[in-house]
């Protein structure tokens, strides 16, 4: 399994980013996926999830109105689009399969900041 993320970065305040994660080596199809952040001096937190199918998500209350968590299973590929992002929203992000024990990526910075 792997999982690959990109297209963290510094952003300003009110600002938007998208993330991706390319996945290879499962049945992308066949498996809920998860975005967790963990920013420094806190715990992992879980950001949003995506069924298999891609038709029940769910979001942590921080987020829930601005985030929204996408795929694509003809491309391995599940999406985290952050809008109006906030100075607490600066950490790194991880795609996840399997949950807290299971398969996670490298993970990418985002920084919200002025």
């Amino acid at each position: 399994v792997q999982l690959v993320e990109s297209g963290g970065g510094l952003v300003q305040p009110g600002g938007s980013l998208r993330l991706s994660c390319a996945a290879s080596g499962f049945t992308f199809s066949g498996f809920a996926m998860r975005w967790y952040r963990q920013a420094p001096g806190k715990e992992c937190e879980l950001v949003a999830g995506i069924n298999s199918a891609g038709s029940s998500t769910n979001y942590a209350d921080s987020v829930r109105g601005r985030f929204t968590i996408s795929r694509d299973n003809a491309k391995n590929t599940v999406y985290l689009q952050m809008n109006s992002l906030e100075p607490e929203d600066t950490a790194v992000y991880y795609c996840n399969q399997g949950g807290r024990t299971g398969y996670w990526g490298q993970g990418t910075q985002v920084t919200v900041s002025s």
